[in-house]
């Protein structure tokens, strides 16, 4: 099993000195001046009429989590901020502070919101869910919290999902407190209070598992159909798309264009894919492909408006809580350094990609070894390429083990090491370096470790 520990550096004893150097190439997973992509993605997306957004929770809207956020999306939607039971956790007292932030920090930083969601089953106050309510009761109180808060967000919300996942794997009608209470028409009274509500506002049913043609897809499908014959306002349907490795549907981009054609937008509004963890190189190759078909299938229709990762960075997944041993779901790892995921989403956003490596190089050494343990050291050194995040790689070929490391995150599988920088020393500007260091043990030889690029 791998060792994965950041710790302040500890003394150790000499017994001799030896050093062993390898060059290595720096894995450039860094922000826009020295990132893989050519320009941030919200730049790329917005030069293709692309949406590209992220979930983003408003507490941590500062440091790196808000920087990156700024940067690199030009959509926010709520994670959770805008759902019922946060907003009115008790009946009558409003609690918008969270989604408030949210909002100003897009309008700050030029980006649009997605408001979700106003109408669904899961995550309502417990208020609402146990009252004893007639139906009569019930739609007043659904189209009272519509119109509340639509008109707060009135011309500040461009899009909300108005209705989520109302249907069951196949194709029926989920039974939830509003379809239980006020029938399948629920969802047309919804919609058309929204559009009452704030008539600038694009309208979407948002839904899981409808990603490909399928009996859940298609009863979304013909709902759509009916509402648009019926003259009920509908604006687009967002399909989630919580993947799994490798599990991407090979009619994603038929299915987008049957929605299209009936006249509505289409987005995907949750993509995130996630693995059984260890991570791997393979897994994560394999996630970058995953990761670009879902974009290509987007990029090929006119009316998908584009794409949001269910939170950009794996310390902000909701995987990991709801699915035992899996994650690594996002584009960015827990240190904000950018997977492969991210340059598979700009090079189909029209990106280009730098070589692997180019303008920096690292360096291995062995500083220090006694008996059956050593002290190691990677130095990063940038000629004119600027860093903001970095990552490098190597192989062992003699059985060592990283047992500590510190001034990065270190992970060993079997004989692979990846070392990623941790929050604070990301920054390596043109002409500067970065060392970081690690202990481990040996048991025979401690020879320079085979390198790759990662």
């Amino acid at each position: 099993m791998g060792t994965r520990k950041r710790s302040l550096r500890t003394g150790s004893s000499v017994a001799s000195l030896f050093t062993g150097l390898a060059t290595l190439g720096a894995l450039l997973l860094a922000a826009p001046a020295a990132q893989s992509a050519d320009a941030p993605l919200r730049d790329l997306a917005d030069a293709k009429g692309k949406v590209i957004g992220t979930a983003v929770t408003g507490s941590k809207l500062s440091g790196t989590y808000a920087e990156v956020a700024a940067r690199e999306f030009n959509w926010l939607t709520p994670g959770n901020a805008m759902k019922w039971e946060s907003v009115e956790p008790s009946r009558g007292s409003f609690d918008w502070a969270e989604a408030d932030r949210i909002v100003d920090f897009a309008e700050a930083n030029g980006q649009e919101v997605r408001g979700h969601t106003l109408v669904w089953h899961s995550q309502n106050p417990g208020w609402l869910t146990n009252g004893d309510f007639t139906p009569a009761e019930l739609r007043t109180l659904l189209m009272d919290h519509i119109d509340t808060e639509m008109t707060r967000y009135r011309g500040r919300v461009a899009a909300w999902d108005v209705v989520n996942e109302p249907f069951n794997e196949d194709g029926t009608y989920r039974q939830t407190l509003w379809y239980d209470g006020l029938g399948q028409d629920y969802i047309a009274e919804a919609l058309t209070r929204a559009r009452a509500a704030d008539p600038s506002a694009k309208l979407y049913i948002n839904d899981y598992n409808v990603e490909g043609v399928n009996a859940k897809s298609t009863a979304l499908y013909n709902l759509v159909r009916s509402l648009k014959e019926r003259g009920v306002p509908i604006d687009g349907v967002g399909l989630q798309a919580h993947l799994i490795l490798g599990q991407v549907p090979g009619t994603f981009q038929q299915n987008i264009q049957r929605f299209a054609d009936l006249g509505v937008d289409v987005a995907i509004t949750e993509l995130d894919i996630r693995m059984q963890l260890p991570v791997t190189d393979a897994k994560l190759a394999q996630q970058a492909a995953d990761y670009r078909a879902v974009m290509d299938a987007c990029v090929a229709v006119d009316r998908c408006s584009g794409v949001t990762v269910w939170g950009f960075t794996d310390s902000d997944s909701w995987i990991p809580d709801w699915f035992e041993g899996q994650g690594a779901a996002t584009p960015y790892d827990e240190n904000y350094a950018p997977k492969p995921a991210y340059d598979a989403i700009a090079a189909s956003l029209g990106g280009t990609s730098e070589p692997p490596g180019e303008g920096c190089t690292a360096t291995y050494s062995v500083v220090n070894e006694w008996n059956t343990g050593f002290t190691g050291q990677v130095r990063i050194d940038c000629a004119d390429t600027a860093l903001s995040s970095w990552r490098v790689n190597w192989t062992y070929g003699a059985g060592q083990r990283i047992t500590q490391a510190w001034n990065a995150d270190c992970v060993q599988t079997g004989t692979a090491v990846s070392c990623s920088n941790a929050s604070y020393n990301g920054t390596v500007p043109p002409g500067g370096s970065v060392t970081f260091g690690f202990n481990g043990t040996w048991n025979g030889s401690n020879p320079a470790p085979v390198v790759s690029m990662g």
